[in-house]
């Protein structure tokens, strides 16, 4: 399934966490040209705990991201475990993972984080670059309802990132803070250079829309010549809970106005309503590409060759511009 006569089309792939981790190994199979953007808002776990006690990007994201993009061969995986390892015990090392501790050591090191990221790249061989979304750590808030059992109308506001995806209410909306981030400038020129940008799939409101709202990044999504997909999630659960498709998209559309899409693409088995949602896609500029991408047997999870075939007839022959 390798892109013949070349290394395939330029894709940028934004998101976070499993979603975007999924992504990318998918779109190695079809494209040795690939850049992830990733968020940077986590505050959970061990990225949060090296983000409050360093001022640091929070790690993990990143750190799942390069691995994914790790080469197929025995130095690639050895090194993706590596990275993946994860401390047990109760001590000042449990929780963390080795990767986050030497990219936070790699940033110590060099004051540019893409630098860092680079340098983990190269360890990996990696099959691609991996970037932050924006160049300083993100807060995210959302507004929220339901949580009042006394007004269930009431709107509370939920910060923080893990608060975010946990919370049992129904996100209305979000905000970053800072509101008017810097984006880095590796991060911009990569997404004005693409063939494709993806978004999706991943947790709606903490991995997928927050790309959306960093001023540098959303103008360049907005003004690239690049064809846009967006992947929906194969389940509605979670920060999506009651969702259907289409609800998906608008929710997209309510937070990026402006942002013009190319390509809905969507599991037949997470489609409630296929008119409701190519509805909701044309208002976005966009066709809805209906294909299984779920694994069999397996609810909730891509089925890396089908995504990969999927990105590869979505692209079309050559795939470039």
């Amino acid at each position: 399934m390798r892109a013949a006569g070349g290394s395939g089309p330029a894709v940028v792939a934004l998101g976070g966490g499993h979603g975007l981790a999924a992504s990318l190994e998918a779109l190695k199979l079809v494209t040795d040209d690939i850049t992830a953007v990733v968020t940077v808002a986590d505050n959970g776990g061990s990225s949060g705990r090296l983000r409050e006690e360093f001022g640091v990007l929070p790690p993990g994201d990143l750190r799942m991201a390069v691995s994914a993009l790790c080469d197929d061969t025995e130095w690639g995986h050895i090194w993706r475990d590596v990275l993946q390892h994860r401390f047990q015990g109760d001590g000042p090392l449990g929780g963390h993972a080795l990767g986050n501790l030497l990219i936070a050591t790699l940033w110590d090191l060099h004051e540019d984080p893409v630098t860092g990221l680079d340098l983990v790249g190269r360890l990996l061989n990696a099959r691609g670059r991996v970037l932050p979304m924006a160049a300083v750590p993100l807060e995210i808030t959302a507004k929220v309802v339901g949580l009042d059992p006394d007004d269930p109308d009431a709107e509370t506001t939920v910060r923080g990132q893990v608060a975010v995806a946990t919370t049992k209410g129904k996100v209305r909306s979000i905000a970053l803070e800072p509101a008017d981030p810097p984006s880095a400038p590796a991060t911009v020129a990569a997404v004005r250079d693409a063939d494709w940008v993806i978004l999706g799939p991943g947790s709606w409101f903490t991995s997928v829309m927050p790309h959306l709202m960093v001023p540098g990044l959303r103008d360049a999504l907005h003004d690239t010549t690049a064809r846009r997909v967006l992947t929906l999630n194969l389940e509605h659960s979670g920060e999506t809970a009651g969702f259907s498709a289409a609800t998906q998209v608008a929710v997209l559309a309510d937070h990026a106005p402006r942002l013009k899409l190319d390509v809905v693409l969507a599991d037949p088995s997470a489609v409630d309503d296929e008119e409701t949602l190519r509805a909701a896609a044309a208002r976005m500029g966009a066709e809805v590409v209906l294909v299984q991408v779920a694994q069999r047997g397996a609810p909730g999870h891509h089925d890396l060759l089908r995504l990969a075939a999927a990105y590869r007839d979505v692209f079309g022959p050559g795939g470039q511009r």
